[in-house]
């Protein structure tokens, strides 16, 4: 019998580990951008995309849809009107490209910035996905901590003034300013002013990441900062993923055009799905106002089923907040608790959850802590899901007491 190819000794240095095969998701799943299920618009996007199909399904037969590099033309007219209302942001069609999702965003943003050895500052706490793609090109990675209200100027202050005394000047501030992942913290518009000053002031320029920024409970917000600095100096990047679906895969980034020009040099993919595009700016034309308001109520009861359920079953042992928006809960459990020996342990019983230190610059910092989605489960697995969690952390760690859960029914 032949032996099988052994493509080990070929693999470039740095490979990533072999994933794992799928084997479906777990009975309590708390990971991921996952969202509700009985909010997507399935019949909508259906109507949707029958319409625009048969209308536009010729322009098929060309890359671009006859709409050039840049992504589909309606979805970047729909984003350019929605984002003046919504976020502030004066921009043409023109300065918005369409990207097969806010990762592929990233992707050619660091590509276009960063060269092994750069700096770049970041929020301690703040999106894995970030952290994990930074430290493929080798820079070097440094967290600014975060309060209340998102970013702490001071603490940014200080770090600029002590790497400009080294003669090093960051690429870029990265941050996620509106629905904070994982804190959920909204950034308030003083503190907007005091970090567009002091990225003029020591020529840095911001990275803003908004993806989370449509769920908003109350619907208001803060200008964002790409609008408050008139786009100068700012590079902002959306998504459909969380307002919509996630498994749609569009993202957005908006920029100058001397930016952008540059970016769609690197984007060579022949453009992103046009499927994709065609139904989101057919459904978003007419329904995107009506439907995320709805989807955000539905939402914010999620988000208050899990910190009931953290309550009953964790008592005083859980810490946490009450984000003003989002689908992520991040949570504080006793010192003595190993959030990652946590997570295998649960993943045993069921309960998928995300690591505070895969969020994390600070890995010590975050041992102990975890982020979990809500957006996904039922009211009911998410109140069960926690009860298992409970009992594994109880067996695990000696943590939550019962005689301290003073929630307990």
């Amino acid at each position: 019998m032949t032996a099988p190819f052994d493509i080990a000794p070929l693999l470039a240095p740095g490979t990533p580990a072999p994933a794992g095969k799928f084997n479906g998701f777990p009975k309590y799943n708390f990971v991921g951008g996952h969202n509700d299920a009985k909010h997507v618009p399935v019949q909508a996007l259906i109507d949707a995309a029958t319409a625009v199909l048969t209308r536009e399904g010729p322009s098929l037969a060309t890359y671009g849809l006859n709409s050039g590099p840049l992504g589909y033309k309606p979805l970047r007219e729909f984003l350019s009107t929605k984002l003046k209302s919504h976020a502030g942001i004066e921009c043409t069609a023109d300065e918005i490209l369409i990207t097969s999702g806010s990762l592929q965003g990233l992707d050619l943003i660091n590509t276009l910035l960063l060269a092994k050895g750069d700096t770049i500052l970041i929020e301690q706490e703040t999106y894995g996905g970030m952290l994990s793609r930074l430290a493929k090109f080798g820079v070097n990675i440094v967290g600014i901590p975060l309060d209340d209200d998102g970013m702490r100027m001071d603490a940014l202050r200080a770090k600029l003034e002590e790497l400009k005394k080294k003669g090093v000047t960051p690429k870029y501030i990265y941050t996620i300013p509106t629905v904070q992942n994982p804190t959920g913290s909204i950034m308030p518009e003083a503190r907007r002013k005091e970090l567009l000053a002091l990225a003029r002031e020591y020529k840095t320029m911001i990275f803003e990441d908004e993806c989370y920024s449509d769920l908003i409970w109350s619907g208001e917000r803060p200008k964002s900062l790409y609008a408050m600095a008139n786009g100068e100096g700012v590079i902002f990047v959306g998504s459909f993923s969380k307002s919509i679906a996630p498994a749609l895969r569009v993202g957005y980034i908006v920029a100058k055009w001397e930016i952008l020009a540059r970016i769609l040099g690197l984007k060579q993919d022949a453009g992103s799905g046009a499927l994709e595009q065609m139904i989101l700016a057919e459904f978003c034309t007419k329904h995107f106002a009506d439907h995320v308001p709805k989807l955000s109520k539905a939402l914010s009861h999620k988000l208050q089923v899990l910190r009931e359920a953290l309550a009953e079953q964790f008592g005083t042992a859980a810490e946490f907040g009450d984000p003003p928006g989002g689908i992520y809960l991040w949570i504080k459990l006793p010192d003595v608790v190993d959030v990652p020996k946590l997570f295998t342990a649960a993943a045993a019983a069921g309960v998928a959850l995300n690591p505070g230190p895969e969020w994390s610059t600070d890995k010590a910092y975050a041992k102990s802590r975890l982020r979990l989605c809500f957006a996904n489960p039922e009211p009911e697995t998410i109140r069960k899901g926690v009860e298992v969690l409970a009992e594994v952390c109880r067996r695990e760690f000696g943590v939550p007491l019962r005689s301290a859960n003073i929630h307990k029914r």
